[in-house]
């Protein structure tokens, strides 16, 4: 039987470390981007077109190559900031590993041209499939500029997985931002089919966080810092009240890296544990200086996996520096345990002389059976005081007693007819303005309101969405609505669909759209557009990353949650006959669209026994 293993060809095999290292647009970006950053540059430009699948282009400023070095950077395991094993337990740079820009070129046509700033002239290299096209010299500007076009070309398998140009311009943002966060000293700017996205400036840690992520950032910032002989920690930490339902805007940098740890997350959220639900998030940019001996970087291929020596004591430090940088600002409530206030409303600040026992005052002739009063009784309190004598109108008291209670409006039912849920008397009435009660047959029906306004606009809102007929009612002024380059993208790719509901959306200049109408549902409720618009989003993204919803289906929850009346509402008599009519209409009326019961019953026998009958 003859050999059947060999070495397989470095084209073949670099096509298969791409499988790991280039998993879409973004994954390029990432790796010129943090090549960029390795290469000392303080500026650093990113020019997409297509969300990256024509062309990804990283120029910098760094020290760019000689003409030795522009070629074997293209080689497998080829790299300057690894000589020995020694050196992956003393890692400060991005990049170690030697395998991205080989693996970028088996799959992309690719041109660079670097020129080292003592050089007069630099090198040009094309290389199309892991195949080298042209080496040349060539005038450019100091630095490096790398172009990569028509990404997976030549494995169209992997391109057809391509997502929607928003949603792969949305994992660029995303990269770029984690870039752009871990290093505020160096100016980035990101450019997409010709218009700018960000310009970002060199600038202190919180100046590129408003920069990033909007000026209303500024007032929601709280700073963290903490210095350990384990770890040296600091960053920012978000205020309670402006946590999102969705985790977007967390970030933890070890050595100026990105990473991903939910360990390390848990530290945080506990936190905030008794300030925030379950369901909402926190911001937190958080940088961990810790010596790299001390930590294994080397465990994945995109390096967002970190292995630390002493873990629980990282977490310690982190969850108590965030809770006292919490205490500190006043967010949270703090205890002064040097100071016993527990008899501190029962001391006086009177000189012992001055305190004066109370004194009673009676009248020892006072007869209240008699016919008339001779004299009025003093009062307890203070002489001063009103008479307690008895009102004249004592009689008025009693005509609560005839006064006739409306009769409550019924309860129609529509087309169902199960005995279990008809009311007996066709009466009913909400609690605590939160639930609706109604008496039926078997005992008492118990309605849960939002939940079912929750179920009704959602069915209503998924017909909208397959006919397209969503009406709308024109706003008197058009409110303008300015989002992150991130949820901007998101909104754009989700404009048909929103208009199915019955909004009136236009595009207007950079991350910025115009309501000129919400749907004629929601015309009679008082609703900020430009809440109920970054809410739709903000809902729109936690449905699809929890749940996995498909995107319809994600964007209907999501316009209902946020539409619908809340726990607390006040409705009048017709309004919960129509909340019911419409709720029984519905095809699955008895259960939310979290999956909770959205009507609760009691029976007679139930209630009976309450009473031990």
């Amino acid at each position: 039987m003859s050999d059947i293993i060999q070495l397989l060809p470095d084209s073949v095999a670099n096509q298969i470390a791409a499988g790991e290292v280039v998993q879409r647009p973004a994954s390029a970006v990432k790796e010129l981007l943090e090549n960029a950053i390795d290469a000392g540059a303080d500026k650093i430009q990113l020019i997409v077109k297509d969300a990256g699948k024509t062309l990804i282009q990283v120029i910098d400023n760094g020290c760019g190559m000689t003409i030795t070095d522009a070629r074997m950077c293209f080689e497998r395991h080829a790299t300057s900031k690894v000589r020995k094993a020694e050196d992956l337990f003393a890692i400060r740079t991005m990049g170690f590993r030697g395998e991205a820009m080989a693996s970028i070129a088996a799959i992309a046509q690719v041109e660079m041209k670097t020129k080292r700033h003592e050089d007069e002239l630099g090198t040009l290299i094309q290389i199309e499939g892991a195949s080298f096209i042209k080496q040349e010299p060539v005038a450019t500007a100091n630095g490096t500029s790398i172009s990569i076009k028509n990404l997976f070309y030549n494995t169209p398998a992997r391109r057809n997985f391509l997502k929607s140009n928003p949603a792969e311009m949305r994992h660029i943002i995303d990269e770029f931002q984690r870039v752009a966060l871990a290093k505020p000293h160096i100016a980035f700017s990101l450019h997409h089919d010709g218009l700018e996205v960000y310009r970002l400036p060199a600038s202190a840690m919180k100046q590129r966080i408003v920069h990033l992520f909007g000026n209303n950032y500024n007032e929601r910032l709280i700073p963290v810092e903490e210095e350990t002989t384990i770890i040296n920690l600091k960053g920012f930490i978000g205020k309670p009240e402006f946590a999102k339902k969705t985790r977007g805007e967390q970030f933890f940098f070890v050595n100026d890296r990105f990473i991903k740890d939910a360990y390390l997350n848990h530290a945080v959220n506990k936190a905030y544990q008794e300030l925030l639900s379950d369901d909402n998030f926190p911001l937190y940019v958080l940088f961990i200086d810790i010596d790299p001996a001390k930590i294994d970087v080397n465990v994945h291929p995109t390096k967002t996996e970190i292995k630390y020596l002493d873990e629980k004591s990282i977490y310690a430090i982190i969850h108590s520096a965030v809770k006292r940088s919490l205490g500190r600002f006043n967010i949270s409530p703090t205890i002064d345990f040097n100071q016993e206030t527990g008899f501190s409303n029962m001391i006086s600040h009177k000189a012992p002389e001055d305190i004066v026992p109370p004194s009673i005052a009676f009248n020892p002739d006072f007869n209240p059976f008699g016919a008339t009063k001779t004299k009025e009784a003093p009062s307890f309190r203070n002489e001063s005081h009103a008479s307690m004598a008895p009102s004249k109108n004592w009689g008025s008291l009693y005509e609560i007693s005839n006064h006739q209670v409306p009769e409550q409006v019924s309860i129609d039912l529509g087309h169902h007819k199960d005995d279990q849920f008809e009311p007996v008397q066709k009466q009913f009435m909400q609690i605590h303005h939160r639930y609706i009660v109604s008496q039926i047959k078997s005992g008492v029906m118990i309605i849960d309101q939002q939940a079912a306004h929750e179920r009704i606009l959602y069915e209503r809102f998924l017909l909208h969405l397959d006919d397209r007929k969503g009406a709308s009612q024109q706003s008197l002024f058009p409110q303008t609505v300015t989002l992150s380059p991130n949820d901007y993208e998101l909104a754009k790719s989700l404009l048909d669909d929103i208009k199915s509901f019955g909004f009136e959306v236009r595009e207007f200049g950079k991350n910025t759209l115009v309501i000129e109408g919400i749907p004629v549902d929601l015309g009679s409720a008082n609703i900020n557009e430009t809440q109920l618009f970054e809410h739709l989003i903000e809902g729109f993204k936690n449905s699809q990353q929890e749940l996995k919803l498909d995107r319809r289906d994600a964007l209907a929850r999501s316009m209902a949650k946020n539409s619908a009346i809340k726990g607390g509402t006040a409705l009048s008599q017709q309004e919960m006959n129509t909340l019911i009519e419409e709720l029984f209409a519905c095809k699955t009326p008895n259960f939310s669209i979290s999956g909770k019961p959205v009507i609760q019953t009691i029976a007679l026998t139930e209630i009976a026994q309450k009473f031990d009958k």
